[in-house]
């Protein structure tokens, strides 16, 4: 049994990482909101720009959540524990690559292709979690939705803007 201090700095370390993605995320896309951003042509079902703040800050807390139930079957005894962080890190990377991809650079056709590289990736950290846990999984299922959602979003902006 993992002594209760252990799992809280695993909970404390698993939200602090998913919520630093989006703190270097949003050092691309804070800049960008008010200026570029809020120049282009969106398609049908944007929200206002203010949604964007508080449904990524929940996703990264869930993403948290599901990253610690992961850990929490057992790092040292369960290599299925190792590849669903690892592939976890790989999405988070992409995620991270988006922001900056599509705000930083202000490429929307490069985004979108980040961004079906992202959605793949979330897919395979869905199923690897779901080996290990599927609360953890399930957990995931939200992140997916919103970024299948920011894709379509992200397609019709650079159709909409050429």
């Amino acid at each position: 049994m993992t002594p209760a201090y252990v799992r809280i700095i695993q909970f404390i370390v698993a939200i602090g990482v998913s919520l630093a993605a989006g703190l270097i995320g949003s050092i691309f896309t804070m800049s960008a909101i008010p200026t570029w951003y809020a120049g282009l042509a969106k398609p049908e079902l944007s929200p206002p720009s203010w949604v964007f703040g508080p449904a990524w800050t929940v996703l990264y807390i869930l993403m948290g959540i599901a990253l610690y139930i992961v850990w929490s079957k057992g790092w040292a005894k369960n290599k299925n524990v190792h590849i669903a962080t690892a592939i976890f890190g790989v999405q988070l990377v992409l995620n991270v690559l988006w922001s900056f991809v599509f705000f930083g650079m202000q490429a929307p056709f490069f985004a979108f292709m980040v961004i079906l590289l992202l959605w793949v990736a979330i897919l395979m950290t869905i199923v690897a979690f779901d080996r290990v846990s599927v609360p953890a999984a399930i957990l995931l299922v939200p992140y997916l939705l919103w970024v299948s959602f920011a894709a379509y979003l992200n397609y019709g902006i650079y159709i909409l803007n050429p």
